[in-house]
C-alpha cells in the first residue's frame, strides 16, 4: 500500500527563530539544523532529530511538500533526504514534477478559478484600499494567484480580519492571519486540490497530512490521517476533527513530534497493507 505524506512547511516541519520557541534552559536546547538561507541570512531551522527522521520518511514514502510558498520561496528551502519527485507551492496552484510546474495542473487550476471566484484584481484593490498606511509594511501578490499583506500586528485593528474575511466569503475568497502576514487566497485554490491530484497520478492508497494554519484546514480534512501543532490558527481556534490528532508541543518540538506521527503512521499503513 502506498503512502503520501503531505506536510506544510512554515511552523509545522521548519521553524524561524522566532517561532522556534525554544523554551527549556539554554544548555539543554536542542541542536538545530538550517534548511534556508535569505539574503545571506539563516532563516529556518529543524531541530537535528527532526531532519534526520524527515530523511527516513522522505526515503520511504511519498513525501510531499505542500505550502502557501511561491516557487521561488519554496526553492530556498533545502530539506534532508531525496528530493520530492512532487511538491505543492501557492497553495495548491503550482504542482512541481521533478522540480516542474506541470502544466495540466496550470490549467486546471486557472479554469476553477476564473469560474468559481472574484477575480484577483478586485481582490487586491479592495485590500490597497482598506489598510491602513500606519500598520501596512508591504503588499504582495504571489504567483499571480492570490494576495497578501506584511502587516504590524500590534498596530492591526482587532475588526479589520473580521470585516475582510466576511466580505471575501462573499466573493468565493479565504482569508488567513499567519504571523504578520494576511493572506487572501481564491477557495478553489487548495492545497487538497493538488494532493488528491498527485494521489491520482501516483495509485496512493493512503494520505497522511499536517499543517497548523486555517489554510491547512483542507488538507487535513482531504487525508485519512492528520496532526497538528498546538500552536497557530488552527490551534488557537480550537478547530478540530475526529482523524487529526492535536499535538500539545509547540515550536520545533511539535515539528519533531509530527515527523515521528508520519513514520508511524506510514509504517502502520504498510504494515496493514
Amino acid at each position: 500500500m502506498s503512502v503520501i505524506v503531505a506536510s506544510d512547511l512554515d511552523r509545522t516541519l521548519i521553524y524561524s527563530a522566532a517561532a522556534l520557541a525554544l523554551d527549556m534552559p539554554d544548555a539543554q536546547a536542542p541542536r538545530l539544523l538550517c534548511v534556508e538561507v535569505y539574503e545571506s541570512k539563516p532563516l529556518s531551522f529543524m531541530t537535528e532529530t527532526a531532519a534526520a527522521l524527515l530523511a527516513e520518511l522522505a526515503a520511504g514514502t511519498t513525501f510531499v511538500p505542500t505550502t502557501t510558498r511561491t516557487r521561488e520561496q519554496y526553492g530556498r528551502i533545502h530539506l534532508p533526504g531525496p528530493a520530492p519527485e512532487f511538491a505543492i507551492c501557492a497553495n495548491g496552484g503550482h504542482l512541481l514534477v521533478r522540480g516542474e510546474s506541470d502544466q495540466d495542473w496550470q490549467r486546471t487550476v486557472a479554469e476553477r478559478l476564473a469560474s468559481h471566484c472574484a477575480p484577483l484584481d478586485e481582490v487586491r484593490a479592495h485590500l490597497v484600499r482598506t489598510a491602513e498606511p500606519s500598520w501596512l509594511l508591504k503588499e504582495r501578490v504571489a504567483e499571480d494567484l492570490f494576495a497578501y499583506l506584511v502587516v504590524e500586528r500590534s498596530l492591526l485593528p482587532e475588526t479589520w480580519v473580521k470585516d475582510l474575511t466576511g466580505w471575501a466569503e462573499e466573493r468565493g475568497w479565504t482569508v488567513s492571519l499567519q504571523g504578520r502576514k494576511i493572506y487572501a487566497v481564491p477557495k478553489p485554490l487548495t492545497k487538497s486540490a493538488a494532493v488528491a491530484e498527485v494521489a491520482r497520478r501516483t495509485g496512493a492508497s493512503e494520505v497522511l497530512a499536517a499543517g497548523d494554519s486555517l489554510l491547512d484546514a483542507d488538507l487535513l480534512l482531504g487525508a485519512d490521517r492528520g496532526w497538528r501543532p498546538g500552536h497557530g490558527e488552527l490551534a488557537d481556534s480550537g478547530w478540530q476533527a475526529p482523524h487529526v490528532t492535536a499535538l500539545q508541543e509547540r515550536g520545533a518540538a511539535a515539528g519533531e513530534e509530527i515527523v515521528r506521527a508520519f513514520l508511524s503512521g506510514a509504517s502502520a499503513v504498510e504494515g496493514s497493507g
